[in-house]
């Protein structure tokens, strides 16, 4: 069993020390509770409004995790086709990036006007906008792979699609869950946007209703909420990282040696 070092304890102590920050700002400048809630205000309104927290979290969580899986779905299979090809990857890879300028906030009402509203929207907000990290990390671990390794891999009788399966996939893989960890994040923004537009259910309703009410330690317990779950999504894809590509890391520390 590992022993838990100080490094383990510092996001910890680091956290603690925001909070403590935070509670005496708003208690030596005097802060309104209406402008910046203690967090002392954020906890009680936590244990308050447990139950409205914890069933719109659910509802938040489960619109962004389908939102996600179809994203991972949809780019790794676009991603593996980009980087199939330098003349795909240069093709498509314009069109990639100006649908990625869109702002997704000014395709929610959109998506609101065709799919009504509720949770569709979310979940197509949540894949919209976390689609683009996946496709392009993907179709870049695959574009990279050495043009020498190629040759030499061919010279003895491996064909493109034995290229692609035994060197090319198993390289995207640090890329991949690098994009994973990112795109998690990006989903939840983009379901919580999505409902703060038009829906029933959902942190972002939540909070758009707390605020209307001038409720903002609600609103701040709304963020509180939201953040735990990025950042447990997030550490769920660390840990996944460390045991599906742990060579990568051993291979940068022996480096780092």
């Amino acid at each position: 069993m590992s022993k838990i070092t100080a490094e383990d304890l510092t996001p910890i102590a680091f956290t603690l020390a925001v909070f403590v920050v935070w509670e005496l700002a708003c208690i030596v400048f005097r802060i309104d509770s209406f402008i910046l809630p203690a967090p002392t205000a954020v906890f009680s309104a936590m244990g308050q409004y447990w139950w409205p927290l914890l069933r719109n979290s659910f509802v938040t969580l489960w619109t962004t995790v389908v939102g996600f899986i179809l994203a991972v779905v949809f780019g790794i299979a676009l991603g593996l086709v980009v980087g199939w090809s330098r003349a795909i990857y240069r093709g498509l890879y314009p069109v990639m990036i100006g649908f990625n300028s869109i702002p997704k906030v000014a395709v929610v009402p959109i998506l609101i006007m065709w799919f009504g509203i509720g949770e569709i929207p979310a979940i197509l907000t949540a894949f919209l906008i976390s689609f683009f990290p996946i496709v392009v990390n993907v179709a870049t671990g695959l574009a990279t792979t050495e043009p020498e390794l190629e040759d030499v891999l061919r010279a003895l009788g491996a064909s493109k699609l034995d290229i692609m399966r035994k060197v090319g996939i198993p390289r995207t893989g640090p890329y991949l869950f690098g994009a994973l960890k990112v795109a998690i994040t990006l989903a939840f923004v983009g379901a919580v946007v999505s409902e703060t537009i038009g829906a029933n259910a959902g942190l972002g309703h939540l909070m758009v209703q707390a605020g209307s009410n001038f409720q903002m330690p609600l609103v701040f317990a709304g963020l509180m909420a939201l953040a735990i779950e990025g950042i447990l999504m997030y550490a769920v894809f660390a840990f996944l990282e460390k045991r599906m590509v742990s060579w990568a890391f051993r291979s940068s520390s022996s480096a780092a040696g």
